[in-house]
């Protein structure tokens, strides 16, 4: 039987010299389109979701949007904030949880994340099997307040006129579970189990005017709200819950300086995978996340809430924080009795 021509035989010699050269060059190319990255897919493919379980506008939502911002300029792929609120941080969280493991979707969280566990009988989601955690992105200190007329003016002085009056007082919270209300529970018990009456109220803005009138004596806010109405003299500011005294108010001690030992406390905000990303991918959110932490432009507008930026961590050193928070914060909320509303 005659062999059938091949699909070079009856083209031009001109043609098929073209055709020879480009089948000769193409074993060159290959490897670099099935190479390792190539087959973990390049991150990002497509716009990227960043998850905020927070209103728009609030506290961690405006840190988020401009990590969002450098990170859109960074990438190839624009990154989106989508806020899903919800049930806490349940709604958002669960949205990445479910989401597909390519870091197209990603969470930026709080410390509520380490609370979930605690304080929700039931999830549609495991805190910790769920997801991976990518880079901790920075920590906000919390500063106590005391009303003006409170017969106090330093905080083992509070201490004192707690235990002579237990159950006397209220301190407010941004909330049931939120990082403030665990935050005064921390301090009460490493305090020597100082009995105080828990008031919570939607957002720091809605429980100022009762702080100023005095229907509540105290509340720790994080400490860029905190700092107006300690510079203007409207209210008592008696310790910083971080590891060091703030540059904008340096008279005021930290917890463990004003007598409390091992207390220090955060919001701290991160950003997760769902569980089972490629590592390659983690690494590569991890990567452009901490460029854009050390960015002397987000450095600074982030100081200016009193965030400390962190721009060296790991998938591997998130991970540690985030456990040892949970470690942290579980018996607390279990002492304290703390529940979901």
């Amino acid at each position: 039987m005659k062999k059938p021509p091949s699909f070079l035989e009856n083209r031009p010699l001109v043609q098929r010299r073209h055709l020879l050269a480009a089948l000769a060059a193409a074993p060159l190319a290959t490897p670099a389109l099935i190479g390792p990255a190539r087959a973990q897919g390049a991150w990002p493919s497509a716009p990227v979701r960043l998850v905020v379980p927070f209103a728009a506008g609030g506290p961690t939502d405006v840190p988020a949007r401009l990590v969002a911002d450098e990170l859109s300029k960074m990438l190839p792929q624009r990154v989106i904030v989508e806020n899903r609120t919800g049930a806490g941080v349940v709604v958002g969280s669960d949205v990445v949880a479910k989401a597909p493991k390519d870091g197209q979707t990603l969470l930026y969280t709080t410390i509520a994340h380490a609370a979930l566990r605690s304080i929700f009988p039931r999830l549609p989601f495991d805190p910790l099997a769920d997801f991976t955690p990518v880079a901790l992105t920075g920590v906000i200190p919390m500063l106590m307040m005391v009303n003006k007329d409170l017969p106090v003016n330093s905080l083992p002085e509070l201490v004192a006129l707690i235990k002579a009056n237990p159950g006397k007082y209220d301190y407010a919270s941004t909330g049931n579970g939120a990082a403030l209300h665990l935050a005064t529970e921390l301090f009460l018990n490493r305090a020597g189990g100082l009995k105080v009456n828990h008031v919570p109220y939607r957002g720091s803005a809605a429980a100022m005017p009762d702080l100023l009138n005095g229907t509540v004596a105290m509340m720790l806010d994080v400490a860029n709200s905190a700092l107006p109405f300690v510079t203007r003299g409207e209210v008592k500011g008696l310790a910083i819950s971080g590891a060091h005294r703030l540059p904008q108010v340096p008279a005021i001690p930290t917890f463990i300086e004003a007598g409390v030992p091992g207390y220090e406390a955060y919001t701290w905000h991160m950003v997760l995978a769902p569980s089972g990303t490629p590592e390659p991918v983690v690494d590569a959110v991890n990567d452009a996340l901490n460029k854009v932490m050390a960015m002397d432009s987000v450095k600074q507008r982030l100081s200016d809430l009193t965030m400390e930026t962190r721009s060296d961590t790991t998938p591997a050193s998130a991970k540690k924080w985030l456990d040892d928070e949970i470690a942290k914060w579980e018996p607390i909320i279990k002492a304290a009795g703390i529940k979901a509303d």
